[in-house]
């Protein structure tokens, strides 16, 4: 079993009566981001965040976020990126970095389930670059968009024992599964995956599909959209601005994936032989 699942005793009703048990539950704890750089030629360190996650890729998890919030644009950016302890990373910036202070102007602790607890404005919650539009013409068939839920489940490891934990998989525009992380938190999950490639160089995902274990937010399509995804499918239901923000960035957005139907919601054109019957 994961080392971030952990065993309780519990009473569990059954029937008529109560009987002792034990339940697998996902590990929460913080993880606190600290961020090194220059500020007129003089260093500076900030804690940019306090995140609730499942432990497991903090770096990931670190180099997705600074690139999702708009802190940094490229992995050159970096100079290091290490854990100091189980729950701090450090993140040193490159001195020749020109550091903005107002990208770092969200309140400092996020919980698992919200993304974007203490942004400012909604003018700050739409923080994609100027001018991004995803515009690539990958498709994907019906059959593909079908599988993927199966294939998620068969790879989520910790969903598997607790129930409790979300996923965010890279599929290829043939539906293989490439990679799946997990966490409470679904932004969490999104920046592991996004921080992985992002890390290696290997940004953005022009030709492949992003699947989300739960409902899609829109942070989450702005997230996506960072990376590069044309084309994100949720298992459930995407909010109206997530549907408005996939709208004006270009993704094809699907909710509601299951074995036989899914939506779409927004540029079905990347979806292979789309007919609608009268």
């Amino acid at each position: 079993m994961s080392h971030n699942i952990i065993r309780k005793s519990i009473l569990k009703y059954s029937d008529t009566a109560f009987i002792s048990a034990e339940d697998s539950l996902s590990t929460e704890e913080p993880l606190e981001i600290l961020l090194y750089a220059q500020k007129n030629g003089e260093p500076f360190s900030k804690p940019v965040s306090i995140t609730m996650r499942t432990p497991g890729h903090d770096t990931y998890l670190a180099a997705g976020f600074l690139l999702t919030e708009g802190i940094i644009e490229s992995f050159t950016d970096i100079d290091y990126i290490r854990q100091s302890n189980e729950n701090t990373v450090n993140v040193k910036l490159n001195d020749n970095y020109k550091t903005d202070l107002s990208k770092l102007d969200r309140h400092f602790y996020t919980n698992s389930s919200c993304g974007v607890c203490g942004k400012g404005s909604i003018e700050n919650l739409k923080c994609f670059q100027p001018g991004l539009k995803i515009t690539n013409d990958t498709k994907v068939s019906i059959h593909s968009l079908l599988s993927l839920n199966n294939k998620v489940k068969e790879a989520q490891s910790a969903f598997n024992f607790t129930g409790g934990i979300h996923a965010s998989a890279l599929f290829n525009s043939e539906g293989n599964l490439l990679d799946v992380f997990e966490d409470v938190g679904r932004h969490n999950a999104l920046d592991k995956l996004i921080g992985k490639y992002f890390l290696a160089n290997k940004l953005p995902f022009n030709n492949h599909l992003l699947f989300l274990s739960g409902r899609s937010s829109f942070e989450l399509i702005q997230k996506a959209a960072i990376a590069g995804f044309p084309i994100v499918a949720a298992l459930g239901a995407p909010s109206s601005l997530a549907v408005e923000v996939a709208e004006e960035l270009g993704i094809t957005l699907i909710g509601f994936l299951k074995e036989k139907t899914f939506n779409v919601y927004t540029h079905p054109n990347r979806i292979e032989n789309v007919s609608l019957n009268p």
